[in-house]
């Protein structure tokens, strides 16, 4: 096959989450000369954003979004060594956690694969992480955005008190806080003072780009 035959199958197999030829794809890119850079910019990220639109547009449901994001995993996990080793750029660290008291992590786990879909570098703590966790990890980190997961109501309290560690640490304005999880509504992260908030796991990767661009905007260089 040609560099563009690869290339479009490749997208076309990320898009239906058939992982085993998303793998032998990405195999034989490699063998053939195919920068991993390419492939990630030209055929799979562009895939997963084709998910995304799907699912927005009601034409996709979770279980597709989840079955593209495990072929899309499986390619990063194949090339994710060999764009270090290219220095290829990411778009920004994104620290991602389901808060203390709560250990349901599927749609965190889709959030990520979006994220690092996107070229975010993302560092998940994992579940029911504490608000000294987090600022720990920010402190090690230096995250541009930081997302806190919860799947039940009776743990949603835990995003003020993550928010209120955080300012106590002197690190509030240093990071972008979003939030997200089946029970959480915007009004919600409004008012516990996030700074974004998604339905879903392709709006949060979008909104988290929006965030980021926003914030680099306004700073000087």
């Amino acid at each position: 096959m040609t560099h563009d035959e690869i290339l479009t199958q490749l997208y076309d197999r990320t898009l239906v989450g058939d992982k085993p030829s998303v793998l032998e794809l990405t195999e034989q890119g490699l063998a053939a000369d195919l920068g991993p850079e390419t492939m990630l910019f030209e055929a799979l990220i562009p895939a997963l954003e084709e998910v995304g639109a799907r699912f927005e547009r009601g034409d996709f449901f979770v279980p597709e979004m989840l079955i593209a994001g495990r072929a899309m995993s499986g390619a990063l996990d194949i090339l994710r060594p060999l764009l270090a080793n290219t220095g290829a750029q990411t778009i920004g660290t994104f620290l991602m956690g389901t808060v203390k008291g709560d250990v349901h992590d599927i749609g965190k786990n889709l959030v990520d694969i979006m994220l690092e879909g996107a070229g975010f570098k993302v560092v998940d703590l994992g579940v029911q992480v504490a608000p000294e966790t987090f600022v720990a990890a920010i402190r090690e980190h230096d995250p541009d955005v930081v997302g806190f997961s919860a799947f039940l109501t009776t743990t949603m309290p835990m995003f003020k008190a993550n928010i209120e560690a955080i300012t106590k640490a002197g690190l509030r304005e240093q990071v972008i806080i979003m939030v997200g999880g089946a029970p959480v509504t915007l009004e919600y992260a409004d008012a516990v003072g996030a700074d974004g908030y998604s339905a879903d796991a392709a709006g949060a990767t979008k909104r988290a780009k929006q965030l980021l661009d926003e914030r680099r905007a306004l700073t000087p260089a």
